[in-house]
């Protein structure tokens, strides 16, 4: 038996969220329904994350078992030919049997796609949103500085949230303008429910003059959701990168080998 990590990106469009359910087809359920016809094998497949309906990603880790002797540098061009055009599959390795993708997860890089223009793309509608008034983006950036370090963050969390703390660390946040899109990306070692995008509609509040400048910093201090703007659409929304400490890649052969 051998545990292996893929990284695998996805247009959320057409699903219902990463996760297996019920009441909708989600990505978990195409690959492991494209998994199980290469390996021959029932699999389950864990998620670094459980991106919601409409989310997108552009480096989600997905751990899984098998017996299969399909070398691991190997299942991307395997899966690929099974997949449809909006799931593909970039690497693939062996990992230790203990790693677990989504709890040994040090840090996580999300991205934000506004298209701030008078009129609505054709080509970005499912990747950006859409605000038809013009953003002042420098107190959106001034506020952007505020995101930064160790806070409670109780009031960036939708209802619904689990977590057993809402302590987070974000070590990045940037806004930058590309012609009419702003781009905003958000780093740091973990997220609450719903968090990015309640920072992203905060953001756009922020730009349009419609919330104060300082609105992060009096959120810190009330940890009342109703400190913050609305929560944005979730298809502007990308998980773009998840991040591993390196101990977490080591085989046991290799612990061996550097012991001797």
């Amino acid at each position: 038996m051998k545990r292996i990590l893929l990284t695998v990106e996805y247009d959320g469009t057409n699903y219902a969220g990463w996760q297996r359910q019920i009441n909708g087809l989600a990505v978990q359920q195409v690959l492991e329904e494209a998994l199980q016809k290469a390996t021959k094998e029932r699999i389950v497949v864990t998620g670094a994350s459980r991106t919601d309906a409409g989310v997108h990603a552009l480096g989600q880790a997905v751990h899984f078992d098998t017996e299969s002797r399909i070398p691991p540098e190997k299942y991307p061009f395997v899966l690929n030919t099974m997949l449809p055009r909006d799931i593909r599959v970039h690497t693939g390795r062996e990992v230790p049997e203990g790693f677990h993708a989504r709890f040994m997860t040090c840090g996580k890089r999300y991205t934000y796609r506004i298209v701030n223009s008078r009129h609505a793309s054709a080509i970005r509608r499912n990747t950006h949103v859409h605000v038809p008034l013009p953003l002042d983006l420098a107190p959106m950036q001034e506020a952007a500085k505020q995101l930064l370090g160790t806070h409670d963050y109780a009031a960036f969390q939708a209802a619904g949230g689990t977590a057993k703390t809402t302590i987070r660390t974000i070590t990045g946040a940037e806004l930058v303008r590309f012609g009419d899109e702003i781009i905003l990306t958000v780093e740091g070692d973990a997220f609450l429910y719903n968090m990015v995008r309640i920072i992203a509609g905060t953001l756009i509040e922020i730009g349009l003059g419609r919330r104060s400048v300082n609105a992060f910093s009096e959120a810190y201090e009330t940890l009342d959701r109703l400190s913050l703007g609305v929560t944005a659409p979730p298809h502007g929304l990308e998980l773009t990168k998840v991040y591993y400490p390196d101990a977490a890649f080591v085989l046991p052969e290799e612990i061996k080998w550097h012991e001797d």
